[in-house]
């Protein structure tokens, strides 16, 4: 009950659902969010897909935005926090559509508004038993470390889409919101921290993907390794930008 109240502080909240080729995947999720989190609302950004998950998600009864190619998650979730601020939304939440993503965690990363602009559900914060091992470990110890200097406050899991903000996060994004490689997770974080938004965590338990297979392999996870550390160089390079605006 506790939760519910601090949540209905928050005022109108939307969920961003961003879905390529998910039609396996999302109405199963859309309707767990409406289950878990009725007084929300739900648009699933429908990313250039060539299967039916437009069809799908709107059958679930999400609102869909359909862009007409395939964007990247970056993309997607700049359509969909512009969709938020020209709806008047006060926070926006993101939740992938293959259902890795807890609809039951969607509270309690929200809560995370209370003291900071933008709250990141974090996969190895203590809760759960999500596992990565290798390069693929590596680079997300690096970039939590890195990314905790320039935040001021801990961070175990920077590449983490689980993440809401305020009404001063979504400005921001829809004003800097990269559709490059980790841009969506790294660059706008950096870019959002530049801008002086505030960031928290909150630990949440991640689920197996429900349908398809992520690539896990060796090599996968070596270049992912080299390609974060060079984002997150590049991120970090670009100089700070005044970008105004007021605490919601």
């Amino acid at each position: 009950m506790l939760e519910l109240i601090m949540n209905e502080s928050l005022g109108r909240v939307l969920v961003i659902v961003p879905a390529w080729n998910e039609e396996a995947n999302v109405g199963n999720t859309v309707r767990e969010i409406r289950s878990r989190a009725p007084q929300y609302d739900i648009v699933v950004v429908d990313d250039g897909s060539t299967d039916k998950t437009a069809r799908v998600a709107r059958d679930a009864g999400a609102t869909v935005i359909p862009l007409p190619i395939n964007l990247g998650v970056g993309g997607a979730m700049r359509a969909g926090f512009t969709y938020a601020q020209r709806h008047d939304y006060d926070a926006a939440i993101q939740v992938d559509a293959d259902g890795q993503h807890d609809p039951a965690e969607i509270v309690r990363v929200l809560d995370g508004l209370s003291s900071a602009d933008i709250s990141i559900g974090a996969r190895f914060a203590d809760k759960g038993d999500y596992e990565v091992k290798g390069p693929r470990k590596w680079a997300m110890l690096f970039l939590a470390g890195v990314m905790t200097n320039v935040a001021h406050t801990r961070l175990t899991d920077v590449t983490s889409g689980f993440r809401a903000g305020n009404r001063r996060a979504i400005d921001q994004y829809v004003r800097y919101y990269p559709a490059e490689y980790l841009g969506d997770t790294l660059d706008s974080l950096v870019a959002a921290v530049h801008a002086g938004l505030t960031v928290t965590q909150i630990p949440v338990a991640m689920r197996p993907r429900a349908h398809g297979t992520p690539s896990q392999h060796p090599i996968g996870a070596t270049i992912y390794l080299l390609r974060s550390v060079f984002a997150l160089g590049l991120a970090l390079m670009r100089p700070r930008k005044a970008t105004g605006g007021s605490a919601a």
